[in-house]
C-alpha cells in the first residue's frame, strides 16, 4: 500500500471497526505500543540522529533542531503521555443528554468518533505519538504527514507503533504515515473529502495559512503563537523576571513561548534594565523607542510586534495602561496564550475578560498551554479558532455528536 489514495481508503475502512471498540481493547493496545516504543528506542534514536545531522547540514537554527531532537528522556515522556491518556475517560459513546418527546420517542445525544483525522505537522516527531495516542483512544483512524526534516524519525516511530498494534486487539491499519515528502501530496490530501473527516495543520504560519485556505476537508486552525506577557505596575518584579525567563528561554522554538513583553510605563525605568541584566546575554531584545531610551536594546519595527520568532529574540514595548496592553495584544496576538503579571484584582479581571485568546494566564508562564501540562495527556495541537475546539485539542475535541432515537412504532402525521 503505497499511494495516498490507498492509505486513505484503508483508513476509512479500519475506522468503522475502531469506532465500535470498547475502552479495554483500546487501552490494551496503547499499553502495548508504550512498551514497543521502549523496545524500539535504539532504532528510533538512530533514525532521529540522521534527521538531526541533516538539519544541521542544512543550517536549521538551534531552537528548531531542539524541537526535532529525540532523547531517551523524551521517549519516556511519550510513554508517560500514553499512560496518562489510558487513565482518562473514554470520550466515545457518552450520553450528554437524554429526553423523551411527547410522542414517546427517546432522544439520546451521544458522542462518537469523527472517523479519519489527518494531521500535517512540521519537525516535531513527538507529535507522531501524541496524534496516534489521542486518535486511537477517541476511536479515530489517523493519517500522519510530517515534514521532510523528521521523516526518518517518523518512519521509525510508526514502525514501532504498528509492531505493537499487530500483537493487540486493534488493527495496525488504523495508522498510516505519508512517507513521500513531495509537497504536492498535501494539496491532494486536502481534497480527500470522501475519506478524511478532519485535517489539522500543526506548524508555522505558512503551513496553517495554506491548509486553511486550500482544504476542502474540514480543518482546524492551530499553532501559531505570538504570545505576550504584560508586566503591570503592581507586579512582583522578581517573580516577573523568573516568569519571563522561563517563557522565553526554556524552549524558544515552541508555540507557547513568549515573543513580546509589555511593560507598564510607571515601572519601565526600573524593570527594563533588570530584564536586560537577567536575559540580555542570551536573548536579543528589540524595543520600542521608549525602551531604547532606557536600555541598550535594538530598535524594533512594526514587523516585530506581529512576529512569532521561535528563537532567542524578544520584543519589548512600554505601554501607558492596562487598556493599552490589552489593545496591543488583541491587535497583534495570534489568540494563543497571553499573560498578565499583576497584584491588582481589577486589572486581572479586565485582562481575563477582554483579551481574545485560547489561554489567559495570571502570574504564570505561558509555557503551560500544552496538552500534557494541562492534564490531557497529549494534544493534537492548540486551536486558535473559536468553532468546535479552542485551546489544547485533547480527547473530548476529537469526537462529534450522534442523536440516537429509540421508538416503538411512531410515525409522523
Amino acid at each position: 500500500m503505497n499511494t495516498l489514495l490507498e492509505k486513505c481508503i484503508s483508513l476509512k475502512k479500519s475506522s468503522v471497526r475502531l469506532g465500535s471498540l470498547g475502552t479495554e481493547d483500546k487501552n490494551i493496545s496503547l499499553r502495548i505500543v508504550a512498551d514497543f516504543l521502549k523496545i524500539y528506542e535504539p532504532v528510533i534514536l538512530k533514525a532521529n540522529a540522521i534527521d538531526i545531522e541533516n538539519a544541521k547540514r542544512e543550517g536549521m537554527k538551534e531552537s528548531l533542531i531542539d524541537r526535532l531532537r529525540l532523547t531517551s528522556e523524551r521517549i519516556d515522556s511519550m510513554v508517560e503521555g500514553i499512560e496518562k491518556v489510558i487513565s482518562l475517560k473514554d470520550p466515545v459513546w457518552n450520553s450528554h443528554e437524554v429526553w423523551t418527546l411527547e410522542n414517546g420517542i427517546t432522544v439520546s445525544k451521544m458522542s462518537v468518533p469523527l472517523g479519519v483525522i489527518s494531521i500535517i505537522y512540521e519537525s516535531r516527531p513527538n507529535v507522531t505519538i501524541d496524534a496516534f495516542t489521542l486518535a486511537i483512544k477517541s476511536g479515530n483512524a489517523i493519517l500522519l504527514r510530517g515534514s521532510s526534516s523528521a521523516i526518518n524519525s517518523n518512519k521509525a516511530l510508526v514502525k514501532a507503533v504498528k509492531a505493537g498494534l499487530e500483537t493487540g486487539p486493534v488493527s495496525s491499519d488504523i495508522i498510516e504515515l505519508v512517507e513521500d515528502t513531495d509537497r504536492k501530496l498535501v494539496g491532494e490530501l486536502l481534497n480527500m473529502t470522501e475519506y478524511l473527516d478532519l485535517v489539522i495543520p500543526r506548524g508555522g504560519a505558512g503551513l496553517i495559512k495554506y491548509v486553511t485556505e486550500n482544504a476542502r476537508v474540514p480543518s482546524i486552525e492551530t499553532g501559531v503563537g505570538n504570545c505576550h506577557i504584560f508586566v503591570d505596575e503592581t507586579a512582583n518584579q522578581e517573580n516577573a523576571l523568573d516568569i519571563i525567563e522561563n517563557a522565553k528561554i526554556q524552549r524558544p522554538g515552541v508555540c507557547n513561548s513568549c515573543e513580546t513583553v509589555l511593560i507598564h510605563k510607571n515601572i519601565a525605568d526600573k524593570f527594563l534594565p533588570l530584564l536586560v541584566k537577567r536575559i540580555g546575554d542570551r536573548v536579543e531584545l528589540r524595543g520600542c523607542s521608549e525602551s531604547c531610551k532606557i536600555s541598550e536594546v535594538k530598535k524594533a519595527d512594526e514587523l516585530d510586534w506581529e512576529t512569532e520568532y521561535l528563537d532567542y529574540i524578544l520584543a519589548v514595548k512600554i505601554v501607558d495602561s492596562n487598556d493599552m496592553a490589552i489593545d496591543h495584544i488583541n491587535r497583534y496576538g495570534s489568540k494563543h496564550s497571553e499573560a498578565i503579571l499583576t497584584n491588582d484584582l481589577g486589572n486581572t479581571k479586565k485582562f481575563q475578560r477582554m483579551v481574545d485568546a485560547a489561554a489567559v494566564y495570571v502570574n504564570a508562564s505561558t509555557r503551560f498551554t500544552d496538552g500534557g501540562a494541562m492534564g490531557f495527556g497529549a494534544e493534537m495541537g492548540i486551536s486558535t479558532q473559536k468553532i468546535h475546539a479552542r485551546g489544547p485539542m485533547g480527547l473530548n475535541e476529537l469526537v462529534t455528536i450522534k442523536y440516537v432515537m429509540d421508538g416503538n412504532g411512531q410515525i409522523r402525521e
